[in-house]
């Protein structure tokens, strides 16, 4: 019988750093939309979210005509948890809250309850434009899934785990952005696709009056809205331990690096919104399948030749 391998020991951080996550996911969230503001070039930038929370907190909550009000509230609910949910193994410095051996797949899997999420809200107003909104999310997934998980399975390959603390380990050397460029770009535009936003936001574009939040007001928008933002900021911050090399840098404490680095892939992504135009969804899914796809297994191919050629 072979030597079994040796699995390392969780250095996940203490338990109650999981209370201390979503209030630093919620500030990190409140200075994307202060970034956002600023680049709009709407005024008092820095008080703008405020605002915006209080007008929808005091809102009412608008009921449609035989709409399933709880389908819709479950889905709305959903986004905020799964950002959460996902964020667990992020590490955040040197450990995440949980060193899952199975990072890279929990992480995945959190991410594709947005799926269910926004048809579920789009389903359950029973409006026609609603229902528009969340049928479009459902085939941007079919287009951005597939090269998105090839992306981050590519990080995983290189480093010949899923688990997040060792694709870390394995970049002290080379950050695997270096390596794996094409991976790097499609995980960013797979995860801005993941949020619905940007040039990816047609699911909630103004051609269908909001898509599948055409039906939301007051509380029920906010907590939508809040867990869409919160899964863009959840997504940038995945991609310093996929590609960045996690929190490895000169003279500053790793946690500081991971921030440092994640308000740089935000900062990118909001630039990238305000240069480029909604994205037509029949568009997206011919590239994304004639192009993405091809490229990024081509990359996951030339990945796991080196690792084979090293082992």
């Amino acid at each position: 019988m072979g030597e079994m391998p040796v699995v390392p020991d969780p250095v996940a951080l203490p338990w109650w750093s999981a209370l201390l996550l979503p209030v630093l996911l919620g500030l990190a969230t409140w200075a994307t939309l202060v970034g956002d503001a600023a680049l709009a070039g709407g005024r008092a930038a820095l008080a703008a979210p405020g605002r915006e929370a209080a007008r929808l907190l005091v809102g009412q909550r608008r009921r449609t005509v035989a709409g399933d009000g709880v389908l819709g509230r479950i889905g709305g609910a959903v986004l905020p948890i799964a950002a959460l949910l996902a964020a667990a193994v992020l590490p955040l410095g040197e450990r995440p809250v949980a060193d899952l051996s199975v990072g890279v797949v929990w992480f995945n899997a959190m991410e594709v309850m947005a799926w269910a999420a926004v048809w579920m809200v789009g389903w359950g107003s029973n409006s026609a434009l609603g229902l528009v909104g969340g049928y479009r999310f459902v085939a941007q997934g079919l287009a951005y899934e597939l090269p998105h998980m090839f992306a981050i399975i590519t990080a995983a390959l290189g480093a010949e785990s899923l688990r997040l603390t060792t694709i870390v380990e394995a970049q002290q050397d080379m950050w695997f952005v270096v390596i794996m460029p094409v991976a790097f770009v499609v995980y960013l535009m797979s995860a801005a696709a993941m949020a619905f936003w940007g040039p990816f936001d047609a699911p909630v574009g103004p051609d269908v009056a909001g898509g599948a939040a055409a039906e939301l007001s007051g509380v029920d928008r906010l907590v939508f809205t809040g867990g869409r933002w919160l899964l863009l900021v959840v997504a940038a911050a995945m991609a310093v331990p996929l590609f960045l090399g996690g929190g490895a840098g000169p003279f500053l404490p790793a946690w500081a690096w991971v921030a440092v680095k994640t308000a740089a892939v935000l900062a990118l992504l909001l630039w990238l919104r305000h240069r480029f135009p909604t994205v037509r969804m029949d568009r997206y899914v011919e590239f994304a399948w004639v192009v993405l796809i091809p490229l990024t297994i081509a990359q996951a191919l030339a990945v796991a030749l080196v690792v084979l050629g090293g082992a």
